[in-house]
């Protein structure tokens, strides 16, 4: 008896040693649990350790409160220009309400993937294949808004959604493709020609401007010749008029010379020679005389006695 009574007492402390463990629930960081009290909504648990009522109280579901990622996969959706085309989504959602996210709604994932592709339907109905292709931010921003409006009351918020792949049939790509290569070629024309145009116009600026340096050249070259004849024709008429005014200053300074030395009739009379032998080298083809002969008469004998008083002369004089 004494050891079934020990062998009980045993079974009994370990009936309450799990009950109290079974009573304590630990929650982690960024979750939260739902506590039912007989089968009814009692509590939201936070994290930590949280202690309940075995048998009456109950964790219905530890919610994540995380932003989770869903990638969809590819459906099926018709243009407004009748091109059927496969498009899956990715939604980025968070949980903001544990008791709307359990309660609320049964399946949330299910009912948002069902939801994504009928609005997705409904927006790339009213747009056309090219417009699908080049618009996909303003299809997220509306896809986004819809689903966000539509999960509200299930305590889910949307906070982005994304077009992953956008196919359409195989004969519009191998279209897309043709067209893509002919805009390509079309481009690269199109850079060959302003190339060449480019090139031309450098080509007709150059020889512009190499034939306005060559007139340039030319017309300096022409001032600068221009310049030293007028400098040489300058320089030799002050060379010449500096001559003039050197013959001129040395006669006026011999008749100085000639008159501050009392020249006597003889002198004046060689002087009267000298000047009419000058007269007679001259151009003039008529020589005015003297109506004075006895003038040359006296110079004559003038040159007579300079003549004898100088016997040593090359040359004689005659009257």
């Amino acid at each position: 008896m004494q050891i079934i009574r020990i062998f009980v007492d045993l079974v009994i402390v370990l009936f309450v040693i799990i009950i109290a463990f079974s009573s304590i629930k630990i929650i982690r960081q960024a979750t939260v649990g739902v506590v039912e009290r007989l089968g009814k909504f009692h509590k939201m648990a936070e994290q930590g350790i949280n202690v309940i009522i075995p048998f009456i109280d109950s964790f219905r579901t530890v919610v994540d409160l995380r932003e989770q990622v869903v990638d969809f996969p590819p459906q099926p959706v018709i243009t407004k220009d009748n091109v059927t085309m496969m498009i899956d989504t990715v939604i980025y959602y968070q949980v903001t309400d544990a008791f709307g996210y359990t309660y609320e709604i049964a399946n949330p994932i299910l009912a948002i993937e069902n939801l994504t592709a009928t609005t997705l339907r409904n927006i790339v109905g009213d747009l056309e294949l090219d417009e699908t292709l080049t618009s996909r931010d303003i299809v997220n921003t509306r896809l986004r808004v819809i689903l966000d409006e539509a999960t509200d009351k299930w305590g889910i918020k949307v906070n982005r959604v994304e077009l992953k792949n956008i196919l359409p049939p195989q004969d519009i790509q191998n279209a897309m493709e043709k067209q893509m290569r002919a805009e390509r070629e079309k481009r690269e024309a199109i850079l060959r020609a302003e190339g060449q145009k480019t090139a031309a116009i450098l080509e007709a600026e150059g020889r512009k401007q190499s034939a306005i340096l060559n007139a340039e050249a030319v017309k300096e070259a022409n001032i600068r010749e221009a310049e030293g004849a007028r400098q040489a024709k300058i320089l030799e008429a002050e060379g010449e008029s500096q001559a003039v005014l050197l013959v001129q200053k040395a006669l006026a300074d011999s008749l100085v010379m000639l008159r501050e030395s009392y020249p006597d009739e003889k002198v004046l009379a060689l002087k009267s020679l000298e000047a009419l032998k000058v007269i007679g080298d001259g151009q003039a083809t008529k020589l005015i005389i003297p109506s004075d002969l006895a003038g040359l008469g006296g110079v004559f004998a003038a040159l007579k006695e300079a003549a004898q008083d100088n016997p040593a002369g090359s040359g004689q004089v005659n009257p």
